[in-house]
């Protein structure tokens, strides 16, 4: 009897341990929150318009036997447009980052400038647990966000068309959500970064949307930029010298977080992506247009989704580096 007593004490200090407290409040903060609902209404606006769009251009798009995803209904889904609107994955890259940032640019400033971040330091709780909480509760509803979206489009898709999913399909767009979430999780972490280095929210935002606008609109532009006045006319390059230029230029591209995201994407949603770089005759010659194993796709994307991992590892670092060394009762 004791010894079932004290099983049930310990199993309620570990539901009740101050991360699960911390990372229950988190969570109901962002669901309370304006710019959370704001932002979550429009990811599903532009869900429910691309899946409009492509339940409509669905019956072209699987009769298309020149394709070789066109066995995919489910993947189609995701990917198929009139050029109308674009798809949902790239709907996502640009909304992703922004919900990353609406949730964690004002997770330690906005504490330290109303006084909770005192008081809850003076609690018996360590200063990494708050940045894990914050970082994992904003996670938590990312994830159960894009599971929800996939599940209405897996069950919209049963519904209207009386198609099963296939194995293949789903893993695709499981690895689709996982890696749409670290997506969310780069920019969460960068967002926390500023939120410890900036006191005034304002200022810690402005920096997150100015890093965010130049990899998605000006990087590609000073990357073009740079090519042109840098590297020799083409029209005096050998074949392998134009395949070198292209690879770096494609390394150097890769550097945008988007880069990696719509790459990873793109192979994940469309089994018949062979490789992200350019290819000669030669290694095309014999090739069947068919579409690659779940293992090859994952194979190929790797190093993007490493690459989105080790950033996001590197700013949360970097965040608790800086909270470690920072004054909070000033």
């Amino acid at each position: 009897m004791m010894n079932q007593t004290l099983s049930k004490t310990s199993k309620k200090t570990r539901i009740n341990s101050p991360f699960s407290v911390m990372v229950h409040k988190e969570m109901a903060d962002h669901i309370r929150s304006w710019r959370f609902i704001i932002l979550i209404g429009l990811i599903i606006l532009t869900f429910i318009a691309s899946m409009y769009v492509s339940l409509g251009n669905i019956r072209s798009a699987i009769g298309n036997t020149n394709d070789p995803d066109h066995t995919f209904l489910y993947l189609k889904l995701l990917t198929t447009t009139d050029n109308s609107t674009p798809p949902f994955h790239v709907f996502l890259s640009f909304l992703a980052p922004l919900l990353g940032i609406s949730l964690g640019f004002d997770a330690v400033n906005s504490e330290q400038n109303k006084g909770t971040l005192t008081r809850l330091m003076a609690q018996p709780v360590y200063r990494d647990n708050l940045l894990l909480a914050k970082f994992v509760s904003a996670l938590m509803l990312v994830g159960a966000l894009f599971l929800i979206l996939v599940l209405l489009m897996i069950g919209g898709g049963l519904v209207l068309t009386g198609v099963r999913m296939e194995p293949q399909e789903l893993l695709r767009i499981i690895g689709f959500i996982v890696i749409s979430i670290t997506y969310v999780g780069f920019w969460l972490s960068l967002s926390m970064v500023l939120s410890i280095r900036f006191r005034q929210a304002a200022t810690s935002a402005l920096t997150a949307i100015g890093i965010w606008l130049f990899f998605t609109v000006f990087y590609q532009i000073v990357v073009n930029l740079a090519i042109r006045s840098l590297l020799p006319d083409p029209a005096f390059l050998t074949q392998d010298q134009m395949l070198g230029y292209n690879e770096l230029i494609l390394d150097i591209l890769r550097i945008a977080p988007n880069q990696l995201y719509t790459d990873a994407s793109t192979t994940m949603l469309m089994p018949s992506v062979r490789s992200l770089g350019p290819m000669t005759m030669e290694q095309m010659a014999g090739a069947i247009p068919a579409p690659l194993p779940f293992k090859e796709s994952l194979m190929i994307v790797w190093p993007q989704v490493s690459g989105m991992i080790g950033a996001t590892v590197g700013c949360f670092a970097l965040s608790y580096y800086l909270f470690m060394r920072r004054e909070i009762r000033s």
